[in-house]
């Protein structure tokens, strides 16, 4: 009986001795983020930003960690969405109804913006309705209490605490206080949900109230929009492109983001619009071949202002999903959802394998992060040449199962085996 006391005195101690350490643990979590935050606020003093500016964001007794933040940048989905189901996600038959109606209400005072900028007013709204959902989203987040938790031990902290100084401007340069900064989880701001850096960048004040207030005013906001599209370059007389097809014996090396051609030598090639209508391009107009699911999925031709909307949002199947919508406001078509393409469903896990192997094969440098983007896509150029496969740049069944089968350099030599053909019944 002794003994059972005596274990049971042992293990409230030892409870006891957690909780301790529990709180100690807490307490030195709190004093190490009081310090690194005096150092913040050291650091951005420094770099320009008054010390009453700093008072403003940061009350006494700051400590406002937001946990959500930080899983939001670590999240990822389970697979990789295909560009037509992601174009789905984001556009429907309310969202362009939605889209026209917003068109035809607001083109007769912001036309005079579109021309002055350059810039198509059914792109503009295809934007706003993308990004913030016509305005009804733009963002539940503090963003000094969000970008300050992201600055604080994060995977790219050195970018979010560049973004965290960028807001501290706008409040020193327009004596705003930090309850008027709201907006996303990674700090984008206003209708049209700007990064700070690109408001200080392209901000207009057009309405001439002394601020550019993308949060409430509208006018501000759209004109904003425009002056950021037209310093990128946006051509105004030029389209964004088309979806075409390509030609039985299409060189697959000649597609990518930055290999042009004049429209007239694609056409030259073989390349034709998927419609059948012709391409309806300026022949003389550089464009690129993009296959944004590989050569299983769509073929577009694209020009010079779908790479200004990469610039605004690097993703392919983002600026796909703006020029579609900007394609329905411009004209009367009846709404038709995409038919979804039921090829290879890629997962996180299939990139981050691809990167693994690229890295430990090829010496690629690859940021192992389960995320197809334009270097993991070159990755795969090299292991579908090596392996004599089309060099479509997309990872597919085929270029993964020799992966997972790999012993030794000799399997690149290898002949690329067919699919099995479906049981004929």
């Amino acid at each position: 009986m002794w003994k059972k006391v005596l274990l049971i005195v042992i293990g409230i101690g030892l409870m006891c001795g957690s909780a301790q350490a529990a709180i100690k643990s807490v307490d030195e979590q709190r004093q190490e983020w009081d310090e690194w935050l005096e150092q913040l606020k050291t650091e951005m003093i420094e770099k320009g930003i008054s010390e009453q500016t700093i008072k403003e964001a940061y009350k006494d007794d700051y400590f406002h960690e937001i946990r959500e933040v930080e899983q939001q940048d670590k999240k990822q989905a389970e697979f990789i969405l295909t560009s037509d189901k992601y174009i789905n996600r984001l556009i429907n038959k309310g969202k362009v109804q939605k889209a026209r109606e917003e068109y035809k209400a607001l083109k007769p005072k912001y036309q005079k913006i579109s021309d002055e900028y350059g810039v198509p007013l059914n792109y503009l709204i295809a934007f706003w309705g993308i990004e913030t959902h016509f305005g009804y989203n733009k963002g539940k987040y503090h963003l000094i209490d969000g970008l300050t938790n992201l600055s604080y031990k994060n995977r790219r902290s050195a970018f979010f605490k560049q973004e965290l100084y960028n807001v501290l401007r706008i409040m020193d340069d327009n004596g705003l206080s930090g309850d008027k900064m709201m907006g996303s989880w990674a700090g984008a701001m206003g209708h049209f949900q700007f990064m700070p850096s690109t408001y200080n960048a392209y901000a207009v004040d057009y309405d001439k109230d002394g601020v550019a207030d993308i949060w409430d005013s509208f006018d501000d906001a759209i004109a904003s929009a425009a002056n950021y599209l037209s310093q990128l370059g946006w051509k105004a007389d030029e389209p964004w492109g088309q979806e075409v097809k390509l030609p039985w014996n299409f060189d697959y090396r000649l597609a990518g983001a930055k290999k042009f051609k004049t429209v007239k030598q694609w056409k030259n090639i073989g390349i034709v619009s998927a419609n059948g209508r012709g391409i309806k391009l300026p022949d003389n107009a550089a464009g690129a071949i993009i296959l944004p699911d590989g050569r299983r999925g769509r073929a577009y031709l694209v020009l010079s202002n779908f790479r200004r909307i990469i610039i605004w949002n690097r993703s392919t199947n983002y600026a796909l999903a703006i020029v579609r919508l900007a394609d329905y406001i411009g004209n009367t078509q009846k709404f038709v959802p995409l038919k979804e393409n039921p090829s290879y469903k890629l997962t996180d896990e299939d990139i981050l394998q691809v990167q693994q192997f690229a890295n430990r094969i090829l010496r690629a440098n690859l940021k192992e992060d389960g995320r197809m983007g334009s270097k993991t896509a070159a990755a795969v150029k090299q292991l579908q040449k090596k392996w004599k496969l089309p060099q479509d740049g997309m990872p597919d069944y085929l270029l993964l199962s020799k992966i997972r089968r790999y012993k030794s350099r000799i399997d690149f030599m290898a002949p690329p085996q067919p699919k099995k053909p479906a049981k004929q019944r």
